[in-house]
């Protein structure tokens, strides 16, 4: 089990990149808290591999600053009486 917690912050980085995933849709994929997500990606990753770190912030942070429009589709879908 300790091998799969020391490489988690590298697999998330990786899925992360590739998929431009939210830390609340990776914590699903995975299974674990977005607050173990989080931490793994903005922490222990930078120790593990400065590369990938610098990948993955600019990432989340294209997703913070667009996070505002999908809570306003997200409303509109709710009001429209759409489901995802």
């Amino acid at each position: 089990m300790r091998e799969l917690t020391d490489n988690r912050p590298i697999i998330l980085g990786e899925y992360i990149c590739e998929t431009g995933a939210t830390v609340r849709s990776a914590a699903k994929v995975f299974g674990i808290s977005k607050s173990t997500v989080h931490k793994d990606v903005t922490e222990r990753l930078i120790k593990d591999d400065p590369g990938l770190y610098r990948q993955v912030k600019a990432v989340l942070e294209k997703n913070k600053s667009e996070r505002h429009i999908r809570g306003g589709m997200a409303t509109r879908r709710k009001y429209k009486g759409e489901t995802k």
